[in-house]
Formats: structure tokens, sequence, C-alpha cells
């Protein structure tokens, strides 16, 4: 029996109002989101991606690092925000304007994505809008945000990402491929799949990851290999490797031994797994009776290799490949939400549907908080309230006097902020495998904010790294030599460095 054989089988009884119900759901949490996207709340690496946009509107072919006055490549530099970039710089709008246009098209490629990817899957009419509602919900008891990890919560900061285009486009990736393994495609299919896979890895290296263990699996799970266009296939990973290193702005394959610099920054993904992922256990479990039907189901092969990469990263130390783990998670909460419309027996599928429900009745409890980005804070009940996280403060009080290009000396935090205003800081604000002096920019920003450090060293630190301005966000500098020009939320101080 062929896989579009079964697919009709299983969804052969039609449950009308199952569809009705999840469209709807599936229709005001995607609501839900556009409204967030119109406040677009500050926090994560927002300042990181506006400050990306800002060097590109204003040099789109050498915009430097994006954070300090250093002339180095950067990740960050992708064909997506390459393109918000240049929409940037012909508009004249604000990189905040473009951010929130970069959250509308990277949410509806999300949601086009799941959509296809879940009909190859299925064809019932509740399945994909089930599906979007499991990939959004079905996490964990605790809300939990990383880019690259589509929960509610998560993605409404950071649905203006690259990371989300990224995963929108990857589930593009997975769905064509699906179908040009069944024979829906030539020779220009397998070399767009080429171009897609590498425009995914350029934008969000994790993602990508994601995405190639996504492809593997479909590919493990054509029942005969012959049938498979391997000189297609070759070509269009030829392709996609072409790609990637002709890529300008970054060298991407210097990136492979990258992550291990990143390890304790990754860490934290391996820790409290029952609170963050505990509700995708019912995933896990609707995965075995999927196994139990068919041992080449693709979610069941995509869940292992996940499964297998991210426990490697464990084993041998190297946790960034936890950003790996939608890998693992996608297919069980995909598997979770198919469960309910396929299971063999009446009498099972309301089973699932019930265990279903209940999940995401749970995982939206847990991710209630996101409502505080549309309502205002007084109009919450307490219980979610309580569950609710205040996005930062902006630096757009500073921008009186601070210009383009001024270099600002700030610690950690503010520095992922105020880059995205059009300054610069002297540390990087996030790890930056390019940027060869980044240790010792680190060291002197912490020697400057010491307490009790010499005016002079703070003078040499500013002529050093040719400093105009200060933010003293903590109330740390007893420096008579700085002339406060502005005062901004929570007490912070805007100096200007005394001339020459």
């Amino acid at each position: 029996m062929s896989v579009s054989t079964r697919i009709r089988y299983r969804s052969a009884v039609p449950v009308p109002w199952a569809a009705a119900v999840s469209w709807t759901a599936a229709g005001l949490v995607v609501v839900l989101l556009l409204a967030v996207i119109v406040r677009l709340p500050w926090a994560g690496d927002l300042g990181m991606h506006a400050a990306t946009l800002q060097r590109l509107r204003h040099d789109p072919l050498h915009p430097g690092n994006p954070l300090v006055d250093a002339d180095t490549p950067s990740p960050y530099y992708s064909p997506w925000m390459l393109l918000l970039g240049l929409l940037a710089r012909a508009s004249g709008w604000s990189v905040f304007v473009v951010l929130r246009i970069a959250a509308v098209a990277g949410l509806a490629l999300l949601v086009t994505g799941v959509w296809r990817y879940v009909r190859t899957l299925s064809a019932h009419r509740a399945a994909p809008a089930l599906g979007l509602l499991s990939l959004l919900l079905v996490w964990g008891t605790t809300a939990y945000t990383w880019s690259g990890f589509p929960g509610l919560g998560s993605l409404a900061l950071t649905v203006s990402y690259p990371s989300t285009f990224a995963l929108g486009l990857a589930f593009h990736l997975w769905a064509r491929l699906t179908t040009a393994l069944r024979g829906a495609g030539g020779w220009g299919t397998w070399l767009g799949l080429g171009a897609v896979w590498a425009v995914v890895l350029l934008c969000h290296q994790f993602t990508g990851v994601v995405a190639s263990i996504g492809a593997l699996a479909a590919l493990l799970a054509v029942r005969r290999p012959r049938s498979i266009p391997w000189p297609q296939l070759a070509a269009a990973l030829l392709l996609g490797a072409a790609l990637l290193a002709a890529w300008p702005y970054y060298d991407f394959f210097a990136l492979v031994g990258a992550g291990d610099d990143l390890a304790d920054t990754h860490r934290g993904l391996y820790r409290d797994w029952p609170v963050r992922y505990g509700l995708v256990l019912a995933g896990v479990a609707a995965l075995a009776a999927r196994a139990r039907r068919d041992p080449r189901d693709p979610l069941l092969l995509f869940f292992a290799l996940g499964l297998l990469f991210v426990a490697a990263g464990w084993l041998t130390g190297r946790h960034s490949w936890g950003r790996a783990l939608p890998a693992a998670l996608i297919p069980a909460q995909l598997a979770l939400a198919l469960e309910a419309l396929e299971a063999g027996r009446r009498w099972l599928r309301a089973a699932w549907a019930v265990l279903l429900t209940g999940v995401l009745l749970a995982g939206a409890w847990v991710q209630s908080g996101t409502l505080g980005y549309v309502l205002p804070r007084d109009a919450l009940p307490a219980p979610v309230e309580a569950r609710y996280r205040e996005p930062w403060n902006g630096y757009h009080w500073i921008t009186p006097w601070v210009r383009y290009g001024d270099v600002v000396l700030a610690e950690k935090h503010p520095a992922r902020r105020i880059p995205a205003y059009g300054p610069y800081t002297v540390a990087p604000g996030y790890p930056d495998v390019f940027l060869p002096d980044a240790d010792r920019r680190t060291s002197a920003v912490e020697r400057y904010f010491t307490p009790g450090t010499p005016a002079a060293v703070r003078r040499d630190v500013e002529r050093t790294y040719g400093a105009r301005w200060v933010v003293d966000a903590y109330h740390v500098l007893d420096d008579t030599g700085l002339r406060p020009v502005a005062t901004g939320p929570d007490g912070q101080v805007l100096y200007r460095v005394p001339g020459p």
C-alpha cells in the first residue's frame, strides 16, 4: 500500500467539527501573534538583528561588524537580512518597522510551511491546524524562550528573527522534498531544493541543522531507495554547498568548529528537561504508536535522528548541538496531533483526542503570559499576570545626543541593545567568533566599570577604542571626569567622554 493510499485510508472518516474547532483555535493563535508583532516586544537578540539591519542599510556591500567598530565578517549577514537591509535603505523606514515586516513574513512562511508539510503526512482537514497548535503549545510546564524553538511564548519574542524565517523555509523544504521523492519534480525542483537548503543554513545555522536532519529523515523513509533520483539529489547537494562557499559576507564553513566556543551559552539547553519539554512526552507516546504501524514512519525517523544528534552533543560536551532539539521535538509534536485523527479504531482516536486536548490546554495555560504583550498589564487576570514577563527598555533616549557610528562604552546587557540605534559599543554584547580581539575588548570594559579604577586607566580605554560616550546602567561609576548628559529608565546615565 502506498503512502498516499495509507493517508487517504486513515482519513476516510471526516470529522467536520474537529476541523472547524481546530482551524478556529489556530486562527486565534495566529491573530494573537499578529497583535504581538504590532508591539514587537523587546527582548533577547532583537538588538543584534536591529544592529545588523543598521549596518546593511548604511553600507550593504561592506557593513563591517554589526556591534563594534571593526571590519570583520558576521554570520548575521544572511540573505534574508541583506534583503531586509536593502528594503530599509530603499524605503527609509526605521529598522524596527522593517523588523515588523520581517515578523509578518516569517510568521506567514512558518504557518504555510507547517500546513504544506503536514499535508504530506495526512489528508485530514484538521491536521494542519492541529499540527500548528501542537507546535506552538506542546512544550513543557514552564515557559521557555529560545530562537528556533517555536513555542508560543518563544515565538512572540523571536518572530522577527531570522530563525523564524529559516524554520518556516525548512518546513517548506521538507514538504517539497517529500513530494519530490514521490516523483513530483524534475531537475528544476531538485536544484531549487538545494538552493533553499543553503539559504536556510546561511540564515540561521542551527535551524539549518534541524532542516538537514528532517531532510535526511525524508530520504531514509523512502521504501525503495532505487526510486530516489540520485543524480538530481547529488546536483542539489553540490549546488547548496557551492552557494554556501560563495556567500561573500562570512565564511560559512569556518563556523563548523565555532560551536565549541559557545558551549557555556548552550549548556542550559540540557537542564530542566521535565519542566521545559515534559508535555512532549505525549508526542513520544504517539510516535511509539506510529512505530508499531510503520517502523519507517518519517516522523519516527526524524525524531530518532534528532535525538541522536542532541544526545551526541551532551555526551561529547558540545552543548551547542542542543540547538538541534527542535529536530526531536517537532516530529513528536506533530505525531501527537496526527494520532488524534488517524489512530486505527474510533475509541483509540477519541482517547488520543482527549489527551491532545488536555496537553494543548495545559500548554496554553503555561504560555498564557503571551497575552501581556497585547493587553494592558492591569487588564490581565492575576494568575496570567504572574506568567507575564516585562520586555526590556530600549535606548532611544540616547539618540538625541549619540549619533550613528559613535562608540559607546557600556556593559554587556546595555551593549546588546545600544547598537540597534546605530552606535557601536567597545565590546560585543554577544559571542563573536570572527572578532579576534573580543576577549581583550571585554576585559577592557570590565576594567573600566570596576569601581575604584583610576581615571587615567579609564581615559586610556576611551582613547584606545575611540569611545565618545559612556552608559552607566548599574550606577557603578565614580569618575568625576565624565560629564552627565541624560538620564534614562532605572536611573541609567549617559556621560560624555572628556575631550582630548
